[in-house]
């Protein structure tokens, strides 16, 4: 199998190719210029593989949720290169690949994802390791206070992403003994949308370039992130 993923739905931006299970990576933590920057990721992971778009399976994109304007670079910019290539398109949920490379680099098979989504709010989600080492969902996506959100049932979890940097506090206090511990400094990585992706293609859930869309969890999308 052969495709292209990208996350640009937060400060990382990044580019994958995977090849039968093998993975290269572009990436670089940036505050802004994610659509310029992620073409030139695309265009390198291909010409050093010797492949053009029309020579993949499939491409991938993080469809949110995350910043307003990351996700829709990302969606524009997967639309584009697929419908180019005429190429299906698999979207991955950002924070499940956020819990993916925190498995990935922690070890952690209870992870609880979460990312600021400002205005006293996080979008968060909850995940649990399964067959072939990917992440599967326990908690559904979700935006709302760190006082309203779901926890899970029992267990012990592991909290990843930068909503727990923004909420610790209110976190910690509502799981108690069964939170292991949490790192905020963690960021989606194209590496893990690959791999979730892949999956995902294999079980026949890529769609037509115009079914691509967006995840943004939150109605008002025109306020800054």
């Amino acid at each position: 199998m052969k495709l292209i993923a990208i996350e640009t739905a937060a400060e990382a931006c990044s580019a994958a190719l995977y090849l039968s299970g093998e993975v290269s990576i572009r990436y670089k933590i940036m505050p802004r210029g994610h659509s310029e920057l992620i073409l030139d990721m695309v265009d390198d992971l291909l010409r050093e593989a010797g492949l053009s778009p029309t020579s993949l399976d499939a491409v991938a994109f993080g469809r949110g949720p995350g910043s307003f304007t990351g996700v829709r670079i990302a969606t524009g910019v997967i639309q584009g290169i697929a419908f180019a290539a005429d190429l299906p398109v698999v979207g991955v949920s950002t924070l499940a690949a956020l819990a993916q490379r925190a498995y990935r680099e922690k070890g952690e098979r209870n992870l609880l994802a979460a990312f600021d989504a400002r205005m006293g709010e996080l979008y968060w989600a909850g995940y649990r390791v399964a067959e072939k080492e990917l992440v599967v969902p326990a908690i559904p996506e979700q935006v709302g206070s760190a006082q309203q959100v779901e926890m899970p049932d029992g267990g012990e979890w592991y909290g990843v992403g930068s909503g727990w940097g923004a909420y610790s506090e209110q976190l910690e206090q509502r799981l108690e003994a069964h939170l292991l511990g949490f790192k905020a400094e963690i960021h989606c990585s194209a590496r893990d949308i690959a791999s979730l992706a892949a999956e995902d293609y294999l079980a026949g859930l890529a769609v037509a370039p115009e079914l691509a869309l967006p995840v943004y969890l939150r109605n008002q999308v025109a306020k800054k992130m």
